[in-house]
């Protein structure tokens, strides 16, 4: 099943068939393994990779990054506090990290002020954050091993002698 989820990680739109003649294995048997590996929650979902920057889109969502330091409670450890500032519908990702903050947070707003806005009056409000960070994301190179720059062909004819 490892070689599945190798697959469908570099392609999720890879199909059981293809698969199966990959692996060298009957196509019911990778489609069985697949629905146990959804059923299982080992694949949770299946989604597409965009490069945001080429959407012409006006009300293009701002991203930053929030560093943030938390005292974790008493028999919960970092839990419960991470589950309540992850459930905020501005929250896109959350990690747990050693260092000098305790997590991780991505956070989408539709400009700069809604960002701020989160961070001040909701996420550093909260009883056991300790101190944030914001870095606003200017620009996206490369995500989740994805390069987002297209490369440019040479439009210039080559010219011989």
């Amino acid at each position: 099943m490892k070689e599945i989820l190798e697959i469908l990680e570099k392609d999720a739109r890879s199909t059981p068939e293809e698969i199966a003649q990959i692996l060298k294995k009957s196509v019911n048997s990778v489609k069985k393994d697949i629905k146990k590996l959804e059923r299982d929650g080992v694949i949770i979902k299946y989604k597409a990779v965009l490069n945001k920057e080429l959407i012409k889109d006006e009300q293009r969502a701002v991203r930053a990054l929030i560093e943030v330091r938390i005292a974790p409670q008493r028999g919960h450890g970092f839990d419960r506090i991470a589950e309540r500032i992850y459930r905020f519908p501005e929250v896109v990702s959350c990690y747990l990290l050693s260092g000098t903050y305790d997590l991780l947070l991505v956070v989408e707003g539709r400009d700069i002020h809604a960002v701020s806005s989160f961070v001040s009056g909701r996420l550093a409000t909260l009883d056991n954050v300790r101190g944030t960070v914001t870095h606003f994301l200017l620009k996206k190179y490369k995500e989740d091993g994805d390069i987002l720059k297209r490369v440019e062909r040479n439009k210039r004819i080559a010219i011989s002698f």
